[in-house]
């Protein structure tokens, strides 16, 4: 796989996946925060550990740190980020505005997605905007990055240097599957592929498989989104509430019976991220753990992963 633009050359987390090397992100909230230190914090126990962090933009439409700011103060620190762009708060102005703010201060990775709904409980409701959709967004940038124009037609004085990333969802294909809107968010211009978190190995194995007949991973870089569970009773709550989450029975089991739920949840993740490693057309795992982001570099360095990674070269 070519990435035909030189944002390879500047970004280690591109570098990585085209060197063939197993990938880990990692994925950070930001803090209510208008000071470095806190968001530094967060970041720090991931050095060395993942090939990039993604620091997200909104989360459940709050107010976090921006998320440019934050991606920015990362690289600063010398941390990798993959900066998070919503759809939902920004017009095609401030969104291009910011691509080229991003690749001004030197952050390369983008993953963009749709974003989440605001909460109509919040008083006054906030208005979303949604002005283009994420495969429109992607599209977009790609252009930019290739030095097209801008969406009005008006020239790029210097295009930005970006390694675009999508979303998807893992799924059981049946018969006849196509991965129709993966496909075009791929075709729009996205070289990387995050997905939603899913537990169930045998899952990811039928879904990379489809994707690799379609022509995906031989055009992006596919990481499936894990991490480690606190308990079985978090376990449920995301399958039951947190849209296309896969959690198979026979873990929820496993965390019901361990006399330590948390560190039986750092153990399948670790375990999860080995056997992830041997999947054919995966590239790198995704990991999330928005209320127990402590757990992520435990499963990191239980996994052995990166000791192979370093064996191997």
């Amino acid at each position: 796989m070519v990435l035909s633009h030189e944002t390879a050359a500047e970004s280690g987390f591109a570098r990585t996946l085209l060197n063939g090397e197993f990938a880990i992100t990692a994925e950070l909230v930001p803090p209510a925060s208008g000071a470095p230190d806190e968001l530094l914090a967060l970041a720090e126990p991931f050095r060395g550990l993942v090939d990039a962090l993604n620091v997200t933009d909104g989360p459940r439409a709050m107010v976090h740190m921006s998320a440019l700011a934050g991606a920015a103060i990362l690289d600063r620190a010398g941390i990798e980020p993959i900066l998070q762009f919503t759809c939902r708060d920004r017009n095609r102005i401030a969104l291009q505005a910011d691509l080229l703010g991003a690749s001004a201060v030197g952050v390369r990775n983008v993953l963009i997605l749709r974003g989440d709904e605001p909460d109509p409980a919040e008083i006054p409701p906030p208005k979303p905007v949604f002005d283009v959709d994420s495969r429109d967004l992607i599209q977009l940038a790609a252009r930019m990055r290739a030095g097209e124009a801008f969406a009005s037609g008006r020239e790029i004085a210097t295009p930005p240097r970006l390694f675009i990333g999508a979303a998807d969802t893992p799924v059981d294909p049946e018969p006849g599957w196509r991965p129709t809107g993966l496909t075009r968010k791929i075709e729009a211009g996205a070289g990387f592929v995050q997905t939603q978190l899913c537990w169930d190995i045998d899952v990811v194995r039928r879904y990379a498989r489809a994707l690799e007949e379609a022509g995906i991973t031989d055009r992006a870089f596919l990481l499936i989104g894990i991490g480690p569970i606190a308990s079985a009773r978090s376990a449920r709550w995301m399958r039951d509430n947190l849209w296309g989450v896969q959690i198979p029975d026979p873990i929820i089991e496993r965390l019901e019976r361990a006399a330590d739920p948390k560190a039986e949840g750092i153990a399948i993740c670790a375990e999860l991220i080995r056997e992830l490693a041997g999947v054919r057309g995966v590239s790198g795992v995704h990991l999330m753990a928005p209320v127990g982001l402590s757990a992520i570099p435990l499963a990191i360095r239980e996994s052995g992963v990166l000791e192979n990674r370093a064996e191997a070269v």
